[in-house]
């Protein structure tokens, strides 16, 4: 994927106060601080690295970093310096990790001294768009006022341009551009939502394109990355899978990928299973006098036997599909090791 950032127009005189003000702690202070500033960017950045997939949001956030710091550079030695454009539109289906990334970015953008805040302020249709005239400019600039300093996230943002010439969305879309050129030295607005929806949203709106340089695409997990996930969820929770367990947890995420929704959740779907299986664990020791570290550790192939894809059924296509009842002409399912 490539990556795009735009930039305003570059001037040497008054450069250096409109760029201060776009990128906060150019001067110099006192070394501790600098030090304790770059150790918290780093924190960030491995709190980012650490999330499974996701290579084209951490190389941005690593430009992001670099730019930032050349251009304090520049400054100290007078040369010209212009504000980076950071409002983007991540594209993905849900659970690839879009409100994560927007939270961890809000923070990073913080510690650079591009926003004063950092927080991440989380909307969606409802929260923008009124029921009568005069109230859904009422509502927009309530969340742009709460966004202040922060991100922006409106989820599903295609859906504000999904009810015609006379639907209110088109004015929450007006009041939103317009808060972003007002506000434009202290938020960032990123618009998220399903690939195709957002890329007709985006061709619907041709004036948006331009002022969103920056398009992240957040794929589907592969079936390795959603079992690393699911490994990583279960130690944040001190939960360990036998070896019978991670294979039957395998199975069943390949069998989600294969046959399971188009939007089948990703991580949301993962953690989903992963709950049920503690769930199940609990039942299975609830009932036992005597239970060891080890015990309650462990989460056995018993307990993630036959989860997932409404943990009884598996959808194919417009049937149902029941795993136990064996498949016309002894047929077996083939699971895709590419996915």
């Amino acid at each position: 994927m490539q990556i795009k950032i735009g930039f305003g127009n570059m001037t040497k005189g008054n450069s250096r106060l409109t760029t201060r003000n776009r990128v906060r702690g150019v001067i110099p202070g006192k070394q501790s601080e600098r030090e304790n500033n770059e150790a918290r960017i780093n924190e960030i950045l491995a709190e980012l690295d650490k999330l499974i997939g996701l290579k084209n949001v951490k190389e941005l956030a690593r430009e992001i970093c670099a730019y930032v710091k050349i251009q304090q550079k520049r400054l100290q030695e007078g040369l010209m310096a212009g504000p980076v454009v950071l409002h983007m539109v991540f594209k993905g289906n849900p659970g690839t990790g879009k409100s994560t990334v927007a939270r961890i970015i809000g923070r990073l953008f913080k510690e650079l001294g591009i926003l004063s805040s950092g927080h991440l302020v989380e909307v969606e249709r409802a929260d923008l768009v009124g029921e009568y005239i005069g109230h859904t400019a009422q509502k927009a600039r309530e969340q742009l006022r709460k966004s202040l300093g922060g991100v922006l996230f409106i989820d599903e943002a295609y859906s504000l341009a999904r009810g015609g010439e006379k639907d209110f969305g088109r004015e929450a879309i007006d009041v939103l551009v317009k808060g972003m050129e007002d506000h434009r030295n202290n938020l960032i607005l990123i618009l998220a939502g399903y690939r195709e929806e957002m890329e007709y949203f985006l061709e619907t709106n041709p004036g948006l394109r331009s002022r969103f340089p920056i398009h992240l695409d957040f794929p589907d997990y592969t079936v390795t990355e959603l079992l690393e996930i699911a490994q990583l969820m279960l130690s944040e929770r001190q939960y360990q899978l036998t070896e019978e367990a991670r294979r039957e947890l395998e199975k069943i995420l390949r069998r989600e990928v294969i046959f399971g929704h188009r939007f089948n959740g990703n991580a949301r779907m993962v953690r989903n299973i992963i709950e049920r299986a503690i769930r199940r664990q609990a039942v299975r020791l609830v009932g036992r006098a005597n239970l060891t570290r080890e015990d309650l550790l462990t989460i056995t192939q018993e307990d993630l036997a036959r989860l997932g894809l409404g943990s009884e059924t598996l959808s194919l296509g417009t049937g149902v599909f029941q795993p136990e009842i064996p498949l016309p002409g002894n047929l077996r399912i083939c699971y895709n090791n590419h996915r």
